[in-house]
């Protein structure tokens, strides 16, 4: 029994590693005050910009192609939102839009190629825990990246002076302007490191995860990350287990198609969307911790000045 849960297991982190890095982005945005809806179209440039630098010098330069791309693809959002105090909302369904297409366009000349992926490597004497060794540590180098993150940028929200200068922008940008912190830049900051994050996610998925190309691949992840953020009231802990449920259900509608379950496999394949849809729903009823929680500027454009 336990032999057939690891496999699954293992294939859950798997899954749940673009959700954690583009989740883990967008968290520290929407800190500072910003609302990126842009991370699906930020992870597809990502993607498309991984796999052509994997294709040409590996899958480690391609993973830090998707990532500088990402971070790229943030910098007009960025503008338009904090200098331009255009609508959050209205300028990341844009970008998505607009990643759709150019990750379209720029793909076409990758179709039918593969890469070689990236091999699992086992951590010494963690690896021969049992059961937790080889779930946890027999991973691929980037899950373990996505771990190191993860605990980096808990420790670094709770417990450092940044973490408290982040938090304070995007409660008060006003109140933080005035004692001398430049809040368009702490945010520009902040933008750019959430499409970073997503970038890698994305490269992480056309390099690794599936390592092809295929068109509009991220399949909804960078939406699912965003409700994350919301499903985990912007905690980074609650968001890395939000990721591994969400892994969790796509790998169960894998499994259920590979067991001929009797349900129309489009059915099995929108699991992870309608659980995401129940989620938000269930939470959204608790409006006082939601609003406990929520960062006091976030979508609100602040102007110095004003």
């Amino acid at each position: 029994m336990i032999d057939s849960i690891i496999p699954i297991l293992v294939a859950t982190l798997a899954a749940a590693t673009p959700l954690i890095f583009a989740g883990l982005g967008e968290l520290v945005a929407e800190k500072s005050g910003v609302i990126n809806l842009g991370v699906e179209g930020m992870m597809l440039i990502g993607a498309v910009a991984g796999f052509a630098g994997a294709l040409s010098w590996g899958t480690s330069v391609g993973l830090m192609f998707g990532a500088v791309a990402g971070a790229l693809a943030a910098l007009p959002f960025a503008f338009l939102t904090l200098s331009l105090g255009a609508n959050q909302s209205a300028s990341g369904l844009a970008t998505t839009i607009f990643g759709i297409g150019l990750s379209a366009f720029i793909g076409q000349f990758f179709v039918s190629q593969g890469l070689p992926g990236m091999k699992p490597y086992a951590i010494p004497l963690l690896s021969s825990i049992p059961l937790l060794g080889p779930v946890f540590f027999t991973q691929t180098p980037v899950v373990y990246l996505a771990y190191l993150l993860y605990a980096m940028l808990a420790w670094m929200l709770a417990k450092t002076r940044w973490g408290l200068i982040l938090r304070a922008v995007g409660e008060s940008p006003e109140a933080a302007h005035a004692i001398g912190y430049p809040v368009l830049a702490i945010r520009y900051g902040a933008v750019c490191f959430g499409g970073a994050m997503a970038g890698l996610g994305g490269a992480y998925l056309s390099t690794i995860y599936t390592p092809l190309w295929v068109q509009n691949m991220v399949a909804g992840r960078g939406w699912i990350s965003v409700a994350l953020v919301v499903f985990a009231a912007w905690k980074p802990t609650r968001l890395m287990l939000g990721a591994c449920l969400f892994g969790g259900m796509t790998i169960l509608q894998l499994q259920a198609q590979g067991f001929g379950v009797a349900v129309p496999s489009q059915l099995l394949s929108a699991i992870p969307y309608v659980a995401t849809i129940l989620v938000l729903m269930v939470i959204s009823r608790d409006r006082k911790k939601l609003q406990l929680n929520l960062p006091a500027s976030l979508g609100k454009p602040f102007v110095p000045g004003e």
